[in-house]
């Protein structure tokens, strides 16, 4: 599980960095419309869920393991 959240989590960073690239393309030829505005959005939410779970997964094995060893 913990090898399919990494891996998504990298394309879904590509696919923010190419939906703000679209974005400041789009800023520069005129006025872009909302949905090429509100694009990078999707793709940072998820990015913020994925990204909080990686950084507390050590916290969380660590707390596991240390439940464990208290117990015996």
């Amino acid at each position: 599980m913990n090898l399919w959240i990494r891996k998504t989590h990298r394309w879904l960073s590509t696919i923010f960095t190419a939906t703000v690239i679209a974005n400041f393309v789009a800023m520069s030829v005129g006025t872009p419309p909302l949905w090429i505005v509100y694009s990078p959005l999707p793709p940072l939410f998820l990015l913020l869920f994925s990204g909080l779970y990686m950084f507390f997964l050590p916290y969380v094995a660590r707390w596991r393991g240390g439940a464990r060893e208290q117990t015996q």
